[in-house]
């Protein structure tokens, strides 16, 4: 639905999107992830046909944004980081005004109304000048004009923006709600969010690529593509210890005493052993008190990748 290929964006000698190549399946949520500065947002701006790019080529629901620039701009919703709107006309007036000019005929555009205001939360708003509006509620009026057009393809820059706990969620799980449907790009700094709503994650970092798998293939990357266990038993130090190095899998292991006979085992594997380990502590009569496993965020991969990327880069 969406094909990216060495994509490039300069503005004289500086180049802010660097070569970049990606695709976006049909119905697949796609968090695009980059510190300020990276590229994320100029990208998703030629994208929409905001930006002419440099160089490359990027087809959007099969037509070339460049030399199909109009039909392609028809199958796409976006909702711009700062959402342009206007402030002296009411919710639904301004709604009603954008899905005249997406194409929508009077009919089609009266059932759209009632659908998108509901789903974003502006219905009972509908009313009300925009300029009365919390910063919260302009951002749901921009995310119902990304969709007043039923499109193909979101690209949402922080679509969550300003908005309280509850209204996240609520908005959270209406993009949810709209994959299989739609093909949606979605960028934001809320990480925990991009893991629970995307199914896969590229990271980009001064405007290349440098990372592209789902959340938790890069969770396992983080880790080096190995899995940390922590293990806290009761019991000979010497026999524990060999006991836990017995287990399939185990590639290393560290041991620390605590008080009362207690010692503390960090266990590195080349895979998920935690059942085999607590199987292997008990039926060797050791006390287990504790077994963790260690599991990185995605934010903890992002700052990894993005802060050695750029120590690299520094460094050559």
């Amino acid at each position: 639905m969406i094909e990216v290929q060495d994509l490039v964006k300069a503005y004289g000698p500086r180049v802010a999107v660097d070569r970049v190549s990606f695709k976006v399946n049909k119905g697949e949520i796609l968090g695009f992830l980059g510190p300020n500065g990276a590229g994320k947002t100029t990208t998703m701006r030629v994208l929409t046909g905001f930006l002419p790019a440099t160089a490359g080529t990027a087809k959007v629901a099969g037509y070339d944004i460049f030399e199909e620039s109009l039909e392609s701009r028809k199958h796409i919703g976006y909702l711009p980081e700062n959402v342009p709107l206007y402030l002296d006309l009411s919710v639904e007036d301004y709604l009603s005004y954008m899905g005249r000019l997406k194409g929508l005929t009077k009919t089609a555009l009266k059932g759209r109304l009632d659908t998108v205001m509901e789903s974003c939360g502006v219905a009972h708003r509908r009313r009300d000048l925009i300029g009365k509006l919390s910063r919260g509620y302009r951002q749901r009026v921009g995310l119902a004009q990304a969709l007043i057009h039923d499109p193909d393809v979101l690209i949402l820059d922080e679509p969550t923006a300003s908005l309280d706990p509850n209204q996240i969620r609520d908005v959270r799980e209406y993009i949810k709600s709209l994959a299989g449907n739609h093909t949606i790009i979605l960028s934001t700094h809320i990480l925990p969010e991009v893991e629970l709503v995307c199914s896969r994650v590229v990271v980009i970092n001064r405007g290349r690529i440098i990372a592209d798998d789902t959340p938790e293939n890069l969770r396992h990357v983080g880790l080096g593509g190995k899995h940390e266990t922590t293990i806290e038993a009761r019991g000979d130090q010497a026999n524990l210890l060999r006991t836990i190095k017995a287990v399939s899998g185990v590639e290393g292991a560290r041991i620390e005493s605590l008080n009362d006979g207690m010692h503390r085992v960090h266990v590195d594997s080349t895979g998920e052993v935690s059942e085999d380990l607590a199987r292997a502590v008990v039926n060797g009569g050791f006390g287990l008190r504790t077994l963790r496993v260690a599991d990185q965020s995605l934010e903890d991969v992002f700052v990894r990748l993005t802060t050695e990327e750029t120590a690299e880069t520094e460094a050559a």
